[in-house]
């Protein structure tokens, strides 16, 4: 009786491979509009809220950093941000300090300067250049500096995509990726130097995993 039974149950529905099966694990806007809620500040950059808008600005000069107080894995990232002045800037993700206190780990640049590699990608206080934009015209074309513009950051295990204003820029996946590289916060950078001024809003993430 019992084997009987046994063979009249429904077939198991079939599920997809650990690989593909992905949850929503955290969605939230990174910045409230309002204060520095959630964000701690390295360096000696200035950092202020005016008009909903996160502002960054140069301070004593020194590399800074605006970190997130949560670390995330894998995720998908949009932003706005505004460059105002001609200084460098980036958005660090998967970041994490060094033993001597440096902010460390991938970065997505932001670049209004004649170079224009604005979402090429760029390992912060390590290996440097992982994907810069020399053969790249179109991304190089899409950053307008002194205008909004709209970031997408893509990272899923060892693949990290971006896009400016809609177009592609880097799509690196890293084969030298330590477990470190897998998880950190989220950081806004003032770069060293007396000319960096950048605005951001509308942080929006949603986290994955497997």
């Amino acid at each position: 009786m019992l084997l009987a039974i046994a063979a009249c149950r429904a077939p198991a529905q079939p599920q997809a491979p650990r690989s593909e099966a992905r949850i929503e694990l955290f969605s939230a806007a990174l910045f409230n509009g309002r204060d520095l809620d959630g964000w701690r500040a390295v360096g000696d950059a200035r950092w202020s809220v005016e008009d909903g808008t996160l502002l960054g600005e140069t301070g004593g000069g020194s590399q800074s950093f605006l970190i997130s107080e949560r670390e995330f894995g894998d995720f998908t990232l949009e932003l706005e941000l505004r460059a105002e002045g001609p200084g460098n800037s980036g958005v660090q993700i998967r970041s994490r300090h060094r033993e001597d206190g440096r902010v460390t780990g991938y970065q997505i640049e932001v670049d209004p300067g004649s170079r224009a590699w604005s979402g090429g990608l760029y390992y912060e206080a390590g290996r440097g250049w992982l994907a810069n934009l020399a053969e790249n015209a179109p991304a190089r074309a899409a950053f307008k500096s002194g205008e909004w513009n709209h970031y997408r950051i893509e990272a899923i295990g060892s693949r990290i995509r971006t896009w400016v204003n809609g177009v592609a820029a880097a799509d690196f996946t890293d084969l030298a990726a330590s477990p470190a590289d897998a998880r950190g916060f989220i950081a806004l950078q003032v770069h060293s130097g007396q000319n960096t001024r950048v605005r951001w809003r509308k942080l929006e993430l949603v986290e994955a995993g497997p």
